[in-house]
């Protein structure tokens, strides 16, 4: 724990106290976080230090901000979109439920399309409300294609890959290594410093080493849209589950997979592997009612994000959140490891663990404030209380 000099230092502008604080050493009572500006000055156990304001947080526990790296919107809009604003509002969407830090997710749309929308998402990067892009396609399997479009699926080239590349602030890459040059597409976004992870894939267990060899390290949205785990092929989820280079994300909406199922897979990927996702789209955030993604039409009803007529799941109107208390209370994650899997794994895997992802002195002040029911109570990002309502 880190601790002001009184002697050397001006107090913190804020401290907050009186609560449950998921610090970097564990979860604990008798905390307290001190914030000066848009940073966290220092954090530690025992009486806090004298401020120019004081928040006593009313027994609420205070985790970081959490950070998603799989999402399509919210909010009515989403991000396949061309129009700032729209992207915006979704951002907005997601923070009010404890997300300071994301990724927008686009759909496999034609590759000029793409690079537009890349281009129109780049405003929000520079401006610090996104913290990249990632492209969910259109390298992938029409067999595990989901809530994408068939018609812009297509195999992977150097030119196609090289042109999302440089299209903008892309910072990961989903695609199906079993393609004709899937696995070189791999090494190639891996080179170029962008994540590349494995998803919507039909893949068997020596297609997957081989792109992991070459420089994957995700699984996108372990056991959805993917070859399953069987006893004689251990398919795309028992070859990535049990690759330690792999980071496995996971849907815990209670949907896309049942909390049996998370549990099993964080228990055996560990807290080092396992990040919790959104992948939610447009309709996260609003009414039941028909929305698309991408070019397809899309039903929600009861919450639920289904393709009319095939029934595939599109996506998820799931908040982070949401996702942390249902680990919590339904997967039977500790908060300790939920905090982990919402927000310390997927800023490590986005490189910005300097930034965010812990309650640690020098880091940005992201945090969220969840009362008894682990509700959102209050949401703070980049040092400023952000409206909830």
């Amino acid at each position: 724990m880190s601790t002001p000099d009184d002697r050397t230092s001006e107090p913190p502008d804020l401290v907050l106290s009186g609560g449950r604080f998921a610090l970097p050493g564990g979860v604990t009572d008798e905390g307290w976080v001190a914030i000066t500006g848009e940073r966290i000055a220092a954090t530690g156990t025992g009486p806090a230090p004298a401020a120019r304001e004081h928040v006593d947080v009313g027994g609420c526990l205070v985790v970081p901000g959490f950070v998603d790296t799989h999402c399509h919107g919210g909010g009515g809009t989403s991000f396949s979109t061309t129009d700032p604003a729209d992207a915006a509002r979704a951002v907005a969407a997601h923070l009010r439920h404890g997300t300071t830090t994301m990724l927008a997710s686009l759909v496999s749309q034609p590759v000029a399309t793409l690079t537009n929308q890349v281009a129109a998402l780049t405003e929000l990067v520079t401006d610090g409300l996104l913290a990249g892009v990632h492209l969910e396609g259109p390298f992938l399997a029409e067999a595990r294609c989901g809530a994408h479009d068939p018609a812009a699926l297509r195999e992977p080239d150097g030119d196609s890959v090289s042109a999302l590349l440089d299209a903008g602030p892309v910072r990961m890459i989903t695609l199906a290594p079993e393609l004709q040059g899937g696995v070189k597409a791999v090494r190639q976004i891996a080179e170029h410093g962008v994540i590349a992870a494995l998803g919507h894939t039909d893949a068997r267990s020596e297609q997957l080493r081989a792109a992991v060899d070459a420089g994957a390290t995700v699984a996108t949205h372990l056991f959805n849209a993917m070859r399953p785990l069987h006893h004689r092929e251990p398919g795309a989820v028992g070859t990535l589950l049990d690759d330690d280079r792999v980071t496995v994300e996971l849907i815990c909406d209670l949907i896309h997979v049942h909390p049996d199922v998370v549990r099993f897979a964080a228990r055996h990927a560990g807290p080092e592997r396992t990040t919790l996702i959104t992948d939610a789209m447009s309709a996260t955030g609003a009414p039941d009612g028909d929305y698309t993604l991408g070019a397809l039409d899309v039903e929600v009803r009861n919450g639920v994000a289904r393709i009319p007529g095939s029934g595939a799941l599109a996506g998820s109107t799931l908040t982070m959140d949401a996702a942390f208390r249902n680990v919590v209370a339904d997967v039977g994650m500790s908060i300790a490891d939920a905090v982990h899997a919402t927000a310390t794994r997927p800023a490590r895997s986005l490189g910005l663990d300097h930034e965010v992802g812990s309650l640690a002195a020098g880091l940005r002040a992201d945090l969220v404030v969840l009362g008894s029911e682990l509700e959102t109570q209050r949401v703070m990002h980049v040092g400023q209380w952000v409206t909830t309502e």
